[in-house]
């Protein structure tokens, strides 16, 4: 199919004997994962290696053995000291903590064993350029905010986390607004459920919402380090983040200096609300990977599906891929490639036979490898930039206890259907607010066809890299560190804007002494009168517009190093075919770089482009 690398996992309940003892294909050939690496090698392909020890996969277990899932001292815990059972499909199980020092001395074993069959295979020795470390670790999407994890643990990691913060019990009471002297780190407790009635009551669930990122990076942390030691140090280590991730307690400002390679999964119907939640969060990804200087990466592009997902078909699998690399995605891995147990859809069947859609697949990668698209860009002089404290006040406010937060991103659903309403004394629901904000000026710039992208507060200035102009959301409270990085942007010219409201609160919703100084931002607070301030500025600044009729349809357009269009994507998510007419400026023609065959080049009437695409269907043109 035109692919360069395979991507295996090698599942630790699979190997395991018994603890601490594991078949390679000494009894059973077929777990001979050394001869697969070395036949990977002889037919010229690299090899990702996905060891874990959380696969997934599909597998009973998520690929953990049975006894470690079992070991009450593994278990992630309720808040009344319950292990936390993952209702999955074919058999529901307890899901490890990520903070049990039981489970990382259990996972630290069976990482040593792969380094000692595969160490010596590592490039430039072999074929193994790429180890990921975990996969998925949205807390085995049992991540409601008060669900987990309560593990003895997770809690003193949460008491040392406020110890390192705080500094002193008398600062903690302080921002807790506590008046128990009993108080102390050493019995401090974590909130259980949302009972904040007021925004000085946030603080204590901020802080355990961030205690979650905290618990995530330090167990990625513990995971690298033994990799490292077992043979894997020369090669880089990536993590993938799953469907909804802005929803979870993945933290990818974070995780992005942890991991070298920080990828998303992808497995999204071609429907008009699909189409958003990919541009949302493929421009997320391409703007954090490029100001962290490595490529946006689809650790899991979905090509088939599980049976237990809702049907996802051929224009689903391929629409997804070519959508997301319009909106400036730069590698991919095909999930799943082969079918197997509990996966179907795949473009080559479980004989090895190549299905058509694996012709389809070729003709992608060889179009990319034509154009050089990885040399390519997609400029995007406006990033929406939505703050880490936002989505912690989300995450917080989850109005559906245990079912995940990353469900609802995933279905296309916002803050307004899953946050619960409290405006805690402020006028008016914060999460909604800001959300509506946000949504205002996302509607304004993709009417007018301007170019944009979101950003993560968390890596502010990693994503905002190159902007015109940043539109920062802000709820409740924001970061100090954050304004001031807003104000550095401005000064180094671009135009920054807050909204809808002033944050009177820091990040972590403590109530400042003095007020953020806002100098040269604007405030606005108004998000009905978005298009007017969009107008305004495509006219000061000069933003490149791609505008679209009919608007169900998008465009957009990839330069190379000299800002000269290379590479055009048409994208038409709807269920009719539609005549989709656009401009792009000193373009001449159009030649379609999928069709099969001579592809007549289009010529421009008038200015514009009319292109006809089929229902649910991305078109890509070489510009002339």
């Amino acid at each position: 199919m035109g692919t360069t690398l395979v991507d295996i996992y090698v599942p630790w309940g699979v190997h395991e004997i018994r603890q601490n003892h594991f078949d390679f294909g000494a009894r059973d050939p077929k777990l001979d994962v050394r001869a697969f690496v070395k036949m990977a090698a002889e037919r010229g392909l690299y090899v990702i290696l996905r060891p874990g020890p959380h696969i997934n996969a599909e597998l009973s277990y998520f690929g953990i053995p049975e006894r470690v899932v079992w070991d009450p001292a593994c278990q992630a815990r309720t808040p009344k000291g319950n292990p936390v059972v993952l209702p999955m499909v074919p058999v529901a199980f307890p899901v490890p903590s990520y903070a049990s020092d039981a489970f990382h001395d259990e996972a630290a074993e069976w990482i040593r064993a792969v380094g000692k069959e595969l160490g010596d295979l590592v490039y430039p020795a072999g074929p193994i350029v790429l180890l990921q470390i975990d996969n998925e670790g949205a807390l085995y999407f049992r991540d409601g905010p008060y669900d987990q994890d309560y593990h003895p643990d997770a809690i003193r990691l949460f008491r040392q986390f406020l110890r390192e913060k705080y500094g002193s019990i008398a600062e903690l009471r302080r921002a807790w607004r506590t008046d128990d002297e009993s108080q102390t780190f050493a019995n401090v407790s974590p909130p259980t459920r949302f009972d904040a009635r007021s925004p000085d009551d946030l603080v204590r669930h901020i802080d355990w919402m961030e205690l979650h990122e905290h618990l995530l990076g330090e167990a990625m942390i513990r995971f690298g380090e033994v990799a490292r030691e077992a043979g894997f140090s020369t090669i880089p280590t990536s993590h993938n983040l799953p469907p909804g991730e802005a929803a979870t307690a993945l933290n990818p400002g974070r995780l992005s200096k942890l991991v070298d390679l920080l990828g998303l999964d992808y497995y999204h119907p071609a429907t008009p609300a699909a189409h958003m939640t990919l541009l949302r969060r493929t421009t997320e990804l391409v703007t954090r990977a490029e100001g962290f200087a490595s490529p946006p990466f689809a650790a899991e592009m979905g090509a088939g599906y599980p049976p237990i997902f809702a049907p996802l078909d051929e224009l689903d699998s391929v629409y997804t891929l070519l959508a997301a690399m319009g909106y400036g995605l730069r590698g991919y891995n095909l999930y799943m490639a082969v079918d197997r147990e509990r996966w179907i859809g795949a473009p080559i069947d479980p004989h090895g036979v190549p299905r058509k859609l694996a012709d389809t697949y070729r003709k992608i990668a060889t179009l990319f490898d034509t154009v050089k698209f990885h040399e390519l860009r997609r400029r995007s002089p406006v990033r929406l930039v939505v703050p880490r404290a936002l989505r912690r006040l989300a995450r917080a406010t989850h109005a559906f206890g245990p079912v995940t937060p990353a469900f609802f991103n995933v279905i296309g659903v916002g803050f307004r259907e899953s946050c619960l309403e409290e405006e805690l004394g402020t006028g008016e629901v914060p999460t909604i607010a800001a959300e509506a904000f946000l949504h205002a000026f996302e509607r304004a710039l993709l009417a007018r066809g301007v170019p944009f992208a979101y950003a993560g507060g968390d890596s502010f200035e990693e994503s905002t890299r190159g902007a015109q102009w940043v539109v920062c959301a802000s709820a409740v409270g924001v970061k100090p560190e954050l304004v001031d990085k807003l104000q550095d942007a401005r000064k180094s010219g671009m135009i920054v804007t807050m909204g809808p409201k002033v944050p009177h609160r820091d990040g972590h919703l403590r109530a400042l002494a003095e007020p953020h100084k806002l100098d040269g931002i604007e405030v606005f607070e108004d998000g009905a009168r978005a298009d007017l301030l969009v107008a305004e500025r495509v006219q000061k600044l000069s933003l490149p517009t791609y505008p679209v009729s009919p608007s169900s349809c998008h465009v957009t357009v990839h330069e190379d190093k000299l800002g000269v269009a290379r590479v055009v994507f048409v994208m038409n998510p709807t269920d009719a075919r539609v005549d989709a007419t656009f401009p792009v400026a000193k373009v001449l023609g159009l030649r379609d770089l999928l069709a099969a065959g001579y592809a007549e080049t289009l010529v421009p009437e008038s200015g514009t482009f009319t292109v006809r695409v089929p229902a649910r269907t991305v078109r890509v043109f070489a510009a002339e």
